[in-house]
Order: structure tokens, then sequence, then C-alpha cells
């Protein structure tokens, strides 16, 4: 299937953007409530191009083990001034953080 990227673009920002402070959704989270659940990794293409200070809180999405992404410490940084702890293997507690979509 092929997608508009620039409307899969859209799509994405606005689910980032609704993710509440202190919590976090999945790459394929993201992907499957834009309505392509194949398309994780696009997901990750998408926020690693966004603007510094597009408004876009994309340090809240994480993979899904809740590990961050590679090669952006801060990534950590903001999610702990959110409140959000991290497991012993450096990974986010998706049980603990994991936005709940049915709330």
């Amino acid at each position: 299937m092929a997608v508009d990227i620039a409307l899969f673009r859209k799509e994405v920002y606005s689910v980032v953007a609704s993710i509440p402070r202190g919590n976090v959704l999945s790459y394929g989270q993201v992907a499957w409530l834009v309505g392509c659940p194949d398309h994780a990794r696009l997901v990750g293409r998408v926020l690693h191009g966004t603007v510094v200070g597009a408004g876009v809180p994309c340090h809240r999405v994480v993979n899904s083990v809740g590990r961050i992404a590679p090669g952006w410490p801060e990534q950590r940084l903001l999610l702990e001034a959110e409140g959000i702890t991290f497991r012993p293997n450096g990974c986010v507690d998706m049980k603990k953080w994991q936005w709940k979509l049915d709330e």
C-alpha cells in the first residue's frame, strides 16, 4: 500500500501532539492510530526529521519495549522531567507509562 507521506506526517504529528505529558506510545501504536499499522518504521523516520521547537513532543514515542531513540540522550532527560522512570535496563516501563488509550 502506497502512503501519502505528507498526509501521513500530518497525522503522525497530530497523534504525537495528543500524547499526554507523563505518558508514552510506541512507534507501532502511533502507526496503528493513523491507520497504517505496518508502518512503525516510517513513524520513526517522520519523527527523526521533526524540527526542534515545532511543538511536537516526539520524545514521548519509544519502541515497543520502551527503548529510547539511539543517539538522542536528551530524550531520557525530557521524559524524566515529566516524571517518567526507567527500568534498570534503561527502558521506559511500558506497563506503567504507556498511554492507556481506553481511558
